[in-house]
């Protein structure tokens, strides 16, 4: 086995092992650390297999910009419930 392939074989097992942890999470602001966490294990794999610009277009999209839309969803959800609990209870 060469260092490459070792090299390929622990991004792998690394993205297995962060993939893993972004479904088996239930809170959704771990989710999105967990998710960011699998995007730049991914852009480090596309990186190995000489795929920069996968790498690049998954750092940005898959490492930044989904988990960031994801918290602030979750923060807009959670004011819009609370302002409606608010309204419910006059």
């Amino acid at each position: 086995m060469s260092g490459d392939d070792l090299v390929t074989a622990v991004c792998l097992v690394l993205v297995a092992v962060s993939a893993t942890v972004a479904v088996a999470v239930r809170e959704p602001a771990r989710q999105a650390l967990a998710l960011a966490v699998l995007g730049l294990v991914l852009a480090a794999l596309f990186t190995v297999l000489q795929a920069p610009d996968v790498a690049l277009s998954q750092l940005a999209v898959g490492s930044v910009l989904t988990p960031l839309l994801i918290l602030l969803s979750v923060r807009k959800v959670r004011r819009r419930g609370r302002a409606d609990g608010e309204e419910a209870g006059r």
